[in-house]
């Protein structure tokens, strides 16, 4: 990976080594038998990272075997209908995920024949792959020296460096990168070590770095690490600044045609982007009904329009809270 992908020149530190104990540790304590892990076809191994985003690896795990029976290549992928790709990954969540991983099989159908780039940076290119993600491919799938940072990298180096401040701000993940770059194996590292020590990092920050009670004393990088000499752990990495939960307020239209209920596709953007949902309007437009339906070609008597239920839902960054 390059040094525009993360960390740049001049964020230059001095590397501690980890590289020998981590990989050891790995081989022997380390995640052997997930179901990705079982070829390094760089296919399986993008359609992984890219479930793994922001998800536990036991969530995955069925969505991953389910994706791979249907779309056993990225031709099939990519020629599958969005539908059949939203319908398997129901329940997932973040679907704008799904929406890229079908893009990106089509991206690279189109532009690369067919064949995944081994390069990070033109892996990082396609639509969902970010520079960690990129990195993750071309290491599992084509033993390149690239350097990751995901969620659990990052609060492992935190944790070993004694970075402060929260892991999303700017000058945080600057630092991060600048580690992630030097702590690489030397140029020349046979791809096994390669493979070993990126899954190493992963293997570490979700098995015994973890965000709540560290399993400390059985981590291979005790000795190196900052937090651990300071008996701070559970200071790093520092908690996002809290702010006000916006909440949102929606009507939702519950419309029964003898036993069917009508529903729309939402836009291609914003929440719950493509799937099919019930009719939607802002709060209070609930007699302007017809404004919202009128794609569909149905005309609804405002007086027909009575309340019948409420339901709140947390997402990300706010609250919604729906009438139907």
């Amino acid at each position: 990976m390059s040094a525009a992908a993360g960390a740049h020149p001049q964020d230059g530190v001095a590397a501690i080594g980890i590289e020998p104990a981590l990989v050891q540790w790995q081989r022997v304590h380390g995640r052997h038998d997930l179901p990705w892990q079982r070829s390094a076809d760089p296919y399986r191994v993008w359609l992984s990272e890219v479930m793994l985003q922001q998800t536990q690896v036991a969530t995955v795990v069925p969505y991953f075997t389910a994706f791979v029976e249907a779309f056993p290549t990225v031709a099939d992928l990519a020629a599958a209908p969005i539908d059949q790709v939203m319908s398997l990954w129901s329940g997932l969540g973040y679907y704008r995920r799904a929406r890229h991983l079908h893009a990106a099989a089509r991206r690279v159908m189109t532009r690369h024949g067919g064949i995944f780039p081994a390069d990070p940076a033109q892996l990082a290119e396609l639509p969902g792959v970010g520079p960690s993600t990129a990195a993750a491919i071309a290491g599992f799938g084509f033993g390149a020296r690239a350097a990751i940072l995901d969620g659990n990298v990052k609060r492992v180096f935190c944790r070993l460096f004694g970075i402060p401040g929260h892991p999303g701000e700017t000058a945080v993940v600057r630092r991060l990168w600048a580690h992630a770059q030097a702590e690489l194996p030397p140029q020349g590292a046979p791809a096994t070590v390669l493979r070993s020590y990126t899954q190493g990092l992963m293997d570490l920050g979700a098995t015994l770095c973890t965000r709540l009670r560290p399993d400390c004393l059985r981590c291979p990088l005790q000795g190196s690490c900052i937090a651990w000499r300071e008996q701070e752990v559970t200071r790093y990495p520092a908690a996002r600044p809290r702010a006000p939960v916006p909440i949102r307020e929606v009507s939702m239209l519950l419309l029964f045609s003898g036993p069917s209920v009508l529903i729309e596709r939402r836009a291609p953007t914003g929440i719950w982007g493509g799937l099919w949902s019930l009719p939607e309007c802002a709060s209070g437009q609930e007699p302007a009904a017809a404004s919202v339906l009128s794609a569909a070609g149905v005309t609804l008597p405002t007086e027909r329009v009575t309340p019948y239920a409420r339901f709140e839902h947390a997402f990300t960054h706010f609250k919604m809270k729906a009438s139907v």
